[in-house]
């Protein structure tokens, strides 16, 4: 797959973004400061941005094979429809750029974000089935299929940008979204008692049910991903983040909560967070 090259005077765009941004909360960086040390120190020989690759940065084997899958990626085709879709006119002649204000390769960095207006979290997928609802176009069914596609289309163009979830200082609500979210990571449920951070922060680079756990840090950096496993049993293969929390919650026996309501917006606002300063990679094949 070819890279996107970001140039000098894209990368001083992004740096005026940044600095006209509101100050992240004092707070939420010390969480970020610490949580980026834990995996930068447990796995030294992993720099940041090695942590992107998730399980396949544990191991020089698994990084070769992935790496093979990756000079000729099985959903490449799925890409370019998701592109094309995202060209597609509306019934009304609209497309999806005239929902966002954003250049196309900004708009995976932009999200999840903070909207102080409707007091809520605004994830890039719900921002996709918003714009169809108001440009009068059928609603697509969310996580997965043609909703996923686009998503990751924009990821990919995405590539190269860096993640940089605000939480304001002073904006009490946006910490209190913030603090939802971290406490459903760090929280224990269904009948296997586990929580998100037992797998991914503690369990990060140990084996379960035949698999390497992956790190949380860097998980958010290249969804939607396609994965074997849902190739196999759930279709085109294609998902987003949304889509993976609720399997995981599955997997520890707990019934998942609804895409794009409160807790799993909230939920992707902490995690994404915690890869602040982290590179988009574009999407990416897991097993």
């Amino acid at each position: 797959m070819k890279k996107i090259t970001i140039t000098m005077a894209i990368a001083a765009m992004l740096s005026s973004t940044v600095a006209l941004s509101a100050q992240q909360s004092s707070a939420v960086q010390a969480d970020i400061d610490a949580y980026q040390a834990y995996f930068l120190d447990r796995f030294s020989n992993v720099s940041l941005q090695g942590f992107s690759k998730g399980p396949y940065a544990m191991s020089d084997d698994k990084m070769m094979q992935f790496e093979a899958v990756m000079e000729m990626p099985p959903f490449e085709d799925l890409l370019e429809k998701g592109g094309e879709l995202w060209e597609k006119p509306f019934a009304n002649g609209n497309t999806f750029s005239s929902c966002f204000e954003e250049e196309p390769f900004l708009i995976r960095a932009a999200y999840p974000r903070w909207n102080a207006a409707k007091g809520k979290v605004d994830t890039l997928e719900q921002a996709l089935v918003d714009c169809l609802v108001s440009n009068g176009e059928k609603k697509w069914g969310t996580g997965k299929g043609k909703h996923a596609w686009v998503a990751a289309h924009l990821t990919t163009l995405g590539e190269g940008t860096f993640i940089n979830v605000i939480v304001p200082e002073g904006d009490e609500a946006a910490l209190a979204a913030y603090n939802d979210g971290k406490r459903f990571y760090y929280a224990k449920r269904g009948q296997l008692n586990l929580s998100c951070a037992n797998c991914h922060v503690g369990g990060a680079g140990m084996r379960a049910r035949g698999n390497t756990l992956s790190p949380g840090l860097g998980q958010t950096t290249h969804f939607p991903v396609w994965r074997g496993k849902w190739a196999k049993s759930k279709g085109d293969g294609f998902g987003t983040i949304q889509r993976r929390y609720g399997g995981c919650n599955k997997q520890v026996r707990a019934k998942p909560f609804k895409r794009h309501k409160s807790q799993y917006d909230n939920l992707e606002f902490f995690h994404t967070a915690m890869s602040n300063g982290m590179e988009i990679t574009g999407t990416e094949y897991r097993e």
